[in-house]
């Protein structure tokens, strides 16, 4: 699962290329730094020293694969395919911050010659990304440190609800390389924010993004994707499960706010696609 991108990789420890050995089971750096692969066909780069966290929890991870497989956010992977098949000629597609690999799976359908390096803290999210798709390969990182990928190696950044180091993304980017970032805008998930006492998105969340990257890419356009959302109890309790909220809701307030829901509920989904070029 990592062959397609072992050649992009580098080590957390000396910043040296990775190569698998002939077992699959290893990568090694010529300074003799050595990375077993899991079982579940994912590796982790995360240097040595601190602790960064543990990313998504498995309880996150589960919510957020059946929300995606019922197909609800369909139009913003669709939309995010095809702001990527721009670049039909991409060899390497990273996701920061891949979680389930489900949008880059997308987004490799629209690239047939392009691998895909799925990153992201959790190994929960990223034993689900390593089976995500044919030519993509999951590794551990952190956003916040230098990431385990080449310099200029990268056609293609994507990044959907995900941290942006904008140092990082423009030294993985090769000159001309774009980015695309998924971001909420404030009419996401409005009919429930206030209903089940969710996290409401920031009025200067776009301004935000743009000081995180501006001193590094170039802002090129971006795209608004918005559409409707019928959603049964369940599915709704996973919208909230899979993402910030929750770390901040109490499940059986949550319960007994959803059962005073109309069900199906009718919901806006609505989310900015900006594009940036190194």
């Amino acid at each position: 699962m990592l062959r397609d991108i072992e050649q992009y990789l580098t080590c957390p420890h000396c910043a040296l290329g990775l190569a698998l050995e002939a077992t699959g089971r290893t990568l090694r750096c010529p300074a003799g730094h050595a990375f077993d692969v899991a079982r579940q066909g994912y590796v982790s780069l995360l240097p040595a020293g601190g602790n960064p966290g543990t990313g998504d929890t498995a309880d996150m991870v589960a919510a957020r694969a059946d929300f995606l497989a019922a197909g609800h956010y369909a139009p913003i992977a669709d939309a995010l395919a095809g702001a990527a098949a721009a670049e039909p000629g991409a060899r390497l597609v990273a996701d920061l911050g891949a979680g389930t690999g489900h949008y880059l799976a997308g987004v490799l359908d629209a690239l047939p010659e392009a691998a895909g390096a799925a990153l992201d803290l959790s190994k929960f999210a990223l034993r689900r990304a390593a089976k995500a798709h044919p030519r993509a390969g999951a590794v551990v990182c952190d956003a916040w440190r230098p990431l385990p990928l080449a310099d200029g190696c990268a056609d293609l950044v994507l990044n959907v609800f995900a941290p942006r180091n904008g140092p990082e993304i423009q030294r993985v980017l090769r000159p001309g390389g774009r980015l695309l970032v998924v971001s909420p805008t404030t009419r996401h998930l409005r009919e429930l924010v206030g209903t089940l006492g969710l996290l409401a998105v920031d009025e200067e969340k776009d301004r935000r993004i743009e000081e995180k990257l501006g001193p590094w890419l170039t802002a090129e356009g971006r795209q608004e994707v918005e559409f409707e959302l019928r959603l049964g109890h369940r599915d709704a309790a996973a919208v909230v499960g899979m993402g910030p909220n929750a770390w901040h809701t109490d499940p059986d307030a949550l319960a007994e706010a959803l059962g005073r829901l109309p069900e199906p509920v009718s919901v806006t989904g609505s989310v900015r696609i900006g594009v940036y070029r190194r």
